[in-house]
């Protein structure tokens, strides 16, 4: 089986000599190819063979690599296997389970459960890279430049909102963050829900987390007190505004990731209508009078 131009069969036998093996390609990843991989009598592993020039993306595998070792030790991520090098390329044991829905996702026992895990998450040990989303609209806009990609005119228009957000914000403490809380990087093994995919992971506001979060899954208002309710134990006026104000950076950075993407990624993969999508949500949230209050409060 060759899945991006790798030959898995070769990189199976390289980790597991001598091993009849079962692989399936699982989907959910627009960045990254995940292999399935069956050794039978219960030992199943996946296989994720990083993209083509992940590191323009601000990925370091070896950060990722320390941030799955830490998100499996505190039972949130699954259980790290092996590392690859010069690769880069992960394996984990499997995880029986299902991925959450966003409907399900809302529901106020998944909020809480996700809630439990990212507390979990933000508690550990400090990681070697900080993801400051701020920095990495900016870093994205001059690797998007170097590659010869147009840069949306809208880019502009919202480094303008962004710098009022950093301003609002102020200096923030540091935490382990996940950074890419996206609907498919959860997955329910029965009692716990899980999280995937640790390649953005940094030190960075636990803000951007929950409103990544709320806004990957579609929480409206209600929802993202139930979420702030979960996280911190009540609901107070600043982490409300907090909220609002990183939700805004957070489909900035997506955003801007698709404008990279678009430029180096070798997937079969529309990345300019996946970052019109984002600049177009941007201004809904520009427009949402719950922001315009947040700013300016």
């Amino acid at each position: 089986m060759e899945v991006g131009g790798v030959d898995v069969a070769a990189t199976v036998d390289r980790l597991w000599p001598g091993r009849a093996a079962r692989l399936d390609v699982l989907g959910g990843g627009i960045t990254n190819h995940n292999v399935k991989v069956d050794l039978g009598d219960g030992e199943v592993y996946v296989l994720r063979i990083a993209g083509q020039s992940t590191d323009v993306l601000g990925i370091d595998r070896s950060v990722e690599h320390e941030a799955s070792l830490a998100a499996a030790a505190v039972g949130v991520g699954p259980e790290v296997v092996s590392f690859l090098e010069p690769e880069g390329w992960l394996v984990t044991r499997f995880i029986e389970g299902t991925v959450v829905d966003e409907a399900r996702m809302r529901e106020i026992d998944s909020i809480r459960r996700v809630a439990a895990a990212l507390r979990a998450v933000h508690a550990g040990p400090p990681l070697r890279r900080r993801f400051d989303s701020f920095r990495v609209v900016e870093d994205y806009r001059s690797v998007a430049f170097a590659r010869g990609a147009d840069v949306p005119a809208a880019y502009v228009w919202a480094r303008q909102f962004a710098r009022r957000i950093e301003q609002a914000r102020g200096a923030i403490p540091e935490r382990p963050c996940h950074n890419d809380l996206l609907t498919a990087n959860f997955i329910d093994d029965g009692s716990r829900i899980r999280i995937v995919d640790w390649e953005y992971a940094g030190m960075g506001d636990v803000f951007f987390d929950l409103a990544n979060f709320s806004i990957n899954n579609g929480f409206d208002p209600d929802e993202r007190r139930l979420l702030l309710e979960a996280y911190f134990g009540s609901v107070r006026s600043y982490d409300e505004r907090a909220l609002e104000l990183m939700r805004f950076m957070s489909d900035f950075r997506e955003a801007m990731w698709g404008v990279v993407q678009g430029a180096v990624s070798e997937l079969d993969f529309d990345f300019a209508a996946y970052a019109r999508e984002h600049f177009d949500r941007l201004e809904r949230i520009a427009a949402d009078p719950a922001f315009e209050s947040a700013l300016g409060g």
